[in-house]
């Protein structure tokens, strides 16, 4: 990849971080925040959204394009769903617990509460929201991060309703699931005071750090989501949505500053050439017995072969302007949100079925000759039409350069355009739900998880590995909880974060271990009726039996914790089966021993009694 000067090139970034908090119900209603698997919905229904008028009577451009396509909207309703989520009901009251801990980030950051929060109607027609809209509140406003490349400003920060989730594509349209709808979310918006992709990257650090202190944010893949403003001095102002691992922001900036720079240079190309986008032209008599597949298919379906002449276009719709995209890929992008699969581009024919006759007769038909481009889209009429009319935007916007627009991010760190940029239309009044006042006074600032590794260390004793293991995984609020409640630390911290995770590698299902299953694991072992040694045989019980109590668990599997005298019968007998060895190799065998009785007693006694017994059997026989 190019290396760019990012000062020269006038690089501004800035970002938009959504963070699920972990509260127990949601933020407009009292159901909780679980998340469901869709088998377990009890009913279904379908909605059909459009755009609506702000207060002013003005429509949003992002809202009125992804209107264009008419789409079903299926959605999954569960026992633990209710009728807000349905829009069938008001939503209640703005969830005390979510506004606290939204203060307790305030305050992590320096920022300013607002005096009064008003929820506002943000319009969403995706059908990501069954209202047709998602709920948002500004708390505060006018704090700052400290990085290693400067400070950059917070400028505000809001309360909002996570949205629904996509399940997955129908004939009609597309399914989601209500679980996830009403979850309380902090959108966190940064100032564009980013100069570089490495500074983009530290300071979405940071803000998680932040976050993640407060011990009240959810955790696991989707829980976050990165946004990502960029623009370049002779660019514009792109947002990148949907980032979902932060250790790709810096990629994802350094890709668009690629494609911005690239589509800069193809503008002024553009321009020498005095290029210009042609008028669209029906061309569906050119293809007619075509042995390309995909447009024979849209032919017999009775559908059209729309193209679009790019006069001076030759050789630049092939162009690469970030990797594996080219300004042919973003022509098909406008293509696809209007209801076609793609496009083909003479700068990749001949190919896929269509010969060199039928590209002469094409540039023929509308008038190209070899320095020009033509595109072309093989679709249903009336689909083939509109994403021809918007192919020709596109292009037309290439000669003025970069659009501002709304793009989604890839998995490989490239972008897709996805919509416009929203506008002021896009907000109006919540009348719903009753203004509330923020008060900051009793909520406590939360300790840095930097603080809380030097703490674990000083306080625990816990190595700075395993501090750092435990402060920063997903798991802190619990350590906290069960150590303050007299569970031994290092127990704690050493199940928690190195025995579950090795579970988990032997495909042991802890992701159905609960809180309580845990909290009574531990309460077990520190009363002595479980010895350290069972924890993780008791754990693995528990994953395949989740609706019993770990007492059940423990008497199924003969995990209570085993008296000295048994301990030292199982040793004994251990020690007189193995009389030969321990005769040859006296204290040399204890290890080989060691393994053999704790296993004999199956995790029902603690390591160091085992220990102390199998050396007094062995002195006596060596």
């Amino acid at each position: 990849m190019t290396e760019y000067d990012y000062e020269s090139l006038g690089l501004v970034a800035g970002l938009e971080i959504h963070q699920q908090l972990d509260t127990a119900t949601k933020l407009f209603c009292q159901c909780p925040t679980d998340i469901r698997e869709p088998e377990a919905s009890t009913r279904r229904f379908t909605r059909y959204l459009h755009p609506t008028r702000s207060e002013l009577g003005e429509l949003d451009d992002a809202a009125v394009e992804e209107s264009m396509v008419e789409r079903e909207f299926e959605y999954l309703a569960y026992d633990s769903t209710c009728l807000v989520e349905e829009d069938d009901e008001p939503p209640h009251e703005l969830d005390e617990e979510a506004l606290e801990t939204t203060l307790e980030v305030a305050q992590l950051m320096d920022m300013s509460p607002v005096d009064q929060a008003h929820v506002m109607r943000k319009i969403v027609v995706d059908g990501s929201n069954t209202s047709g809209f998602q709920r948002s509140s500004l708390i505060a406003t006018d704090g700052a991060i400290d990085t290693s490349e400067g400070t950059v400003g917070i400028e505000d920060m809001l309360l909002e309703e996570e949205s629904a989730q996509r399940v997955e594509e129908t004939e009609d349209g597309v399914r989601y699931s209500l679980d996830r709808l009403g979850i309380p979310l902090v959108e966190i918006g940064t100032s564009p005071d980013i100069s570089s992709p490495e500074q983009a990257l530290e300071a979405a650090e940071r803000i998680g750090m932040l976050l993640r202190s407060t011990g009240k944010v959810k955790r696991g893949l989707g829980t976050i989501r990165q946004d990502v403003n960029v623009s370049i001095a002779e660019g514009a102002r792109v947002e990148i949505k949907g980032v979902q691992s932060l250790d790709d922001i810096d990629d994802i900036v350094r890709n668009e500053v690629a494609r911005q720079a690239e589509l800069v240079a193809i503008r002024d190309e553009l321009s020498e050439l005095e290029a210009s986008v042609g008028d669209v032209r029906d061309v569906t008599e050119v293809f007619e017995g075509t042995e390309s597949g995909v447009i024979g298919g849209a032919l017999n379906s009775g559908g059209s072969v729309m193209a679009v002449p790019l006069y001076g276009f030759d050789g630049v719709v092939g162009r690469e302007i970030a990797p594996d995209r080219r300004l042919g890929t973003e022509f098909s992008d406008h293509a696809k949100r209007h209801g076609a699969g793609g496009i083909f581009h003479t700068d990749e024919l001949p190919a896929y079925g269509v010969t060199e006759d039928e590209v002469a007769a094409l540039r023929d038909t509308v008038g190209a000759g070899s320095e020009d481009a033509v595109a072309i889209v093989a679709a249903d009429t009336e689909i083939a039409e509109s994403a021809i009319d918007a192919v020709a935007e596109r292009a037309g916007t290439a000669l003025e350069g970069v659009p501002e627009e709304t793009r989604g991010a890839n998995d490989d760190g490239t972008t897709r355009y996805l919509r416009p940029l929203p506008g002021a239309a896009r907000m109006y009044p919540e009348t719903d739900v009753p203004p509330v006042e923020p008060d900051p006074s009793d909520v406590p600032e939360p300790e840095l998880l930097t603080a809380k590794v030097e703490r674990y260390q000083d306080e625990y004793g816990l190595g700075e590995g395993l501090a750092e293991q435990v402060a920063y995984g997903k798991h802190m609020p619990l350590f906290e909880d069960v150590v303050a409640d007299g569970i031994d630390p290092t127990l704690a911290a050493t199940t928690l974060e190195s025995t579950l995770t090795e579970l988990r590698r032997d495909d042991v299902p802890v992701e159905k271990l609960t809180r309580e299953h845990l909290e009574s694991v531990f309460a077990m072992a520190e009363g002595g009726d479980l010895a350290q040694e069972g924890v993780p045989d008791l754990l693995t019980a528990l994953a395949e039996e989740p609706d019993r109590s770990a007492e059940e668990a423990a008497e199924a599997a003969g995990l209570g914790s085993a008296g000295e005298d048994e301990v030292r019968e199982a040793v004994v007998e251990v020690v007189e089966r193995n009389e030969g060895q321990v005769e040859a190799e006296g204290m040399q065998a204890f290890s080989g021993l060691m393994g053999e009785c704790m296993g004999a007693l199956r995790g029902k006694a603690d390591g160091d009694l085992v220990s102390e017994l199998l050396r007094e059997e062995i002195q006596k026989r060596a």
